[in-house]
């Protein structure tokens, strides 16, 4: 592979020229103070989202940890640090990165729209956007000038619930473009990842890589890392695990963004996953934890030994709703009344029956998996709010619990 590091880069990265990009938030401000004065359900579920911090940003945080191994990888050296609004135009987020018309990521039912035209960002690659149109970077380019750029934060989906997955999670990104005369090539890009990889899992991680589909990438490619098993990601030791994707921008995703006779490679990866990983981290939930025991546990590298694996509370709900009933915004209902005391939402059965439930309904049941980090939970505590689940279910969804 040929090297990515210094020598790679042109002056503009390699002095004082480095940059914070400052980005103009008052459109991001407007929409909050929007936000602000909505009472509805869904508005106040997008402010608390907000509101939690940016554990990237957060000193003593494995995640902030990440972050600054990443900065000292050589091939991102002298690379500009810029940090985007968390609310962003749909259009810019899907349309200007090549997403297909029928892509989930554009469904309300994965993303949270703020309006009809702004949603919490689902996704760090918006970062090109917000950089390509910086008065500086457009000066650079007039110029010619090859440059790069990482960007971190919190991102936002409605997903399942269990031990590996929050709706508010954590995302690094990265890319270099150059003038097309200068030889950028995928090796480069993997040169890079690979750097990252033993940058946080040490020079003897053993990865390798396979080819991947982004919308906004061709070729796209993945790097699969030998890791330690963990009881959220599952893979017993030897067996090999996707962290890390990226790929080539496309010319056609560069051009929408005014950007011609350009290209480069980009990437992007979940911090959450490579921390889990490298930890063998039993629940993401730890991630977030006040519990002093368990964050002086928080170490890159090191294995996480459980405090007190204190016992779960299983609570069983069934019902009948609408076919068009959507999974993801159950699970995101459940994370609203239970919060951090739901560990995990499990599927049990789902079947039609149209002579006894009606041509438009079905039935669902879940199990949930209630369980504290730092206590035992009371029988009768978790009943009250099981019973808040179930009277929720009914009003959100029109559901007739069973």
């Amino acid at each position: 592979m040929k090297a990515a590091g210094r020598s790679r880069f042109p002056a503009v990265l390699l002095h004082s020229d480095i940059m914070e990009i400052p980005i103009d938030r008052s459109e991001e401000m407007r929409l909050r103070s929007e936000l602000e004065a909505r009472t509805d359900f869904e508005a106040l579920r997008e402010r608390r989202y907000l509101a939690m911090p940016d554990l990237s940003r957060t000193p003593g945080s494995p995640l902030h940890e990440l972050v600054e191994r990443v900065k000292r990888v050589p091939a991102l050296a002298g690379f500009d640090v810029i940090e985007i609004p968390e609310i962003v135009p749909a259009d810019i987020s899907f349309d200007l990165f090549d997403f297909p018309a029928n892509h989930p990521a554009r469904s309300k039912s994965d993303t949270y729209y703020v309006d009809a035209k702004h949603i919490l960002r689902t996704h760090d690659t918006v970062f090109w956007y917000y950089y390509l149109t910086d008065p500086r970077i457009k000066e650079r380019l007039a110029n010619g000038a090859s440059m790069g750029a990482i960007c971190y934060g919190k991102v936002y989906r409605k997903d399942e619930i269990d031990s590996r997955h929050m709706n508010v999670f954590h995302q690094l990104g990265g890319w270099y473009i150059a003038p097309e005369a200068e030889a950028v090539t995928v090796e480069d890009l993997m040169e890079t990842l690979a750097q990252i990889a033993k940058s946080v899992f040490g020079e003897s991680a053993r990865f390798r890589f396979n080819p991947d589909t982004f919308p906004y990438t061709d070729p796209s490619l993945e790097l699969e890392l030998n890791v330690k098993g963990t009881a959220a990601e599952g893979p017993a030791k030897g067996e090999w695990l996707e962290l890390l994707g990226g790929g080539m921008p496309k010319a056609s995703v560069l051009a929408k963004m005014g950007v011609e006779g350009y290209h480069g490679w980009a990437f992007g990866f979940g911090l959450e996953r490579l921390a889990i990983a490298s930890m063998a981290l039993p629940d993401i939930r730890l991630l977030w934890s006040e519990d002093e025991r368990v964050k002086k546990q928080l170490v890159l590298g090191e294995t996480y030994r459980e405090v007190s694996k204190y016992p779960p509370a299983l609570r069983d709900i069934s019902f009948i709703v609408r076919k068009t009933f959507v999974p993801n915004d159950y699970f995101d209902l459940v994370r609203e009344i239970g919060g951090d005391l739901v560990e995990d939402v499990a599927l049990l059965d789902r079947y039609e029956n149209d002579a006894k439930f009606g041509a438009d309904r079905m039935s669902y049941a879940y199990r949930i998996t209630y369980r504290a980090l730092d206590r035992t939970l009371t029988s009768g505590e978790v009943d009250t709010l099981h019973q808040k689940l179930e009277a929720a279910t009914a009003n959100a969804f029109s559901a007739e619990i069973r």
